[in-house]
C-alpha cells in the first residue's frame, strides 16, 4: 500500500484488442502516474464470452482534476468499452459494520487489526443478536447494538439491522461468525457488500457443524473460506481460502481450535482484498488481484 493518496480504477469488460492501450492512454493523456496495475483475461467458457479484468492505481496528485471529474471524463470511454467499473479514493476510509454472535475470535482479531491501523478502516458499529460483547466493543469506543432475533419474528430484527447499517453509512457488512442465516431481501439489498467467514473449505461441508462433518468423514485437511453472502446458503463468490493439515489423532475439539486460527487469518486477508478494491466478481467466481 502506498503512503501517497491514489485513486483505484477497477473494471471488467468484454475482451478485445487495445483495452490496456485505451485506458492507459487516457491516464497518460491527463498526465496520470500509474503506481500499480494488474490485468487478467478470462478464458471463454461455453456460456460466457471472454472477459477482461483490470485494476490500476493512479497517483492522485499527478492528475489535474479531482475524482469526480475523473469519473466524468472517463465515462465515455467506459461506455464505449462496455465496462463495469468503479473508481475509489484511498483517502476515503471504508466503513465496516461487524455482525457477531457468541464466538469471539474473529471479532477480537478484527478489532486488534483496526486498533493497530493494520486495517485502515472505520468501524461505525457492531451489531449482535446477543449482548455478550457489549462491554468489550464499547471499551474500544465503538457503538454496540443488541438486536435479538426471535424465531417467531426474524423479519423485525433484520429490518432493524438494515436500518442500522444504512444509518452507519456502511460500505461493507462483515459476518464475524454471525450464526444466523441472512434473509434473501437483506442479501439483495447489499450485493457484493456482505462478507462471511465460513469454518469450512468450500465446497465441502456446507451448513451446520462443519468440523463435526469433517471429523466424521476422516479428512486430512480442514480449512476456512471467506466469501460474499448471497441468498443461497454458503454459495456466494469465494474471496479467500486456506487449509491446515490434521490427522487421525485430532478430535473435533482440536479441529475447532486449529480452525479458529485459520478463520481469523482468512477473514482478515479476504477483507483486506475487498477494502483495497482487489476483488472483482464474475458470475459466481472472483478475480482477486493480490
Amino acid at each position: 500500500m502506498h503512503r501517497e493518496r491514489f485513486y483505484t480504477l477497477t473494471a471488467s469488460c468484454p475482451d478485445r484488442v487495445g483495452i490496456i492501450a485505451r485506458v492507459s492512454g487516457f491516464i497518460a493523456e491527463h498526465r496520470g502516474w500509474i503506481l500499480e496495475s494488474s490485468y487478467h483475461a478470462d478464458n471463454a467458457e461455453l456460456e460466457h464470452a471472454p472477459r477482461y479484468f483490470m485494476r490500476i492505481e493512479i497517483k492522485a496528485a499527478s492528475l489535474p482534476f479531482d475524482i469526480a471529474e475523473f469519473r466524468t471524463r472517463f465515462a465515455p470511454l467506459a461506455t464505449e468499452l462496455e465496462m463495469d467499473w468503479s473508481l475509489t479514493d484511498s483517502a476515503q476510509k471504508k466503513r465496516v459494520v461487524i455482525l457477531v454472535s457468541k464466538q469471539e475470535h474473529c471479532l477480537y482479531d478484527l478489532l486488534a487489526r483496526w486498533q493497530s491501523k493494520e486495517l485502515d478502516i472505520e468501524i461505525p458499529c457492531v451489531i449482535s443478536n446477543h449482548d455478550t460483547f457489549k462491554g468489550f466493543v464499547e471499551w474500544h469506543g465503538i457503538p454496540f447494538h443488541h438486536v435479538p432475533i426471535s424465531p417467531d419474528d426474524k423479519d423485525a430484527a433484520y429490518a432493524e439491522t438494515i436500518r442500522l447499517f444504512a444509518a452507519a453509512r456502511g460500505d461493507c457488512m462483515v459476518l464475524a461468525r454471525f450464526m444466523q442465516i441472512l434473509p434473501p431481501q437483506l442479501c439483495a439489498a447489499y450485493p457484493k457488500s456482505i462478507i462471511n467467514i465460513l469454518p469450512s473449505f468450500l465446497p465441502s461441508f456446507v451448513g451446520a457443524r462443519p468440523y463435526h462433518q469433517a471429523h466424521d468423514r476422516g479428512v486430512k485437511l480442514i480449512g476456512a473460506t471467506c466469501h460474499f453472502v448471497t441468498a443461497e446458503l454458503d454459495q456466494g463468490p469465494i474471496i479467500e481460502q486456506d487449509v491446515i493439515r490434521i490427522d487421525h489423532s485430532d478430535s473435533v475439539e482440536d479441529m475447532v481450535r486449529y480452525g479458529k486460527d485459520i478463520e481469523k487469518a482468512v477473514l482478515a486477508r479476504g477483507l483486506r482484498y475487498f477494502l483495497e478494491d482487489r476483488v472483482l466478481v464474475h458470475g459466481n467466481k472472483t478475480v482477486v488481484f493480490r
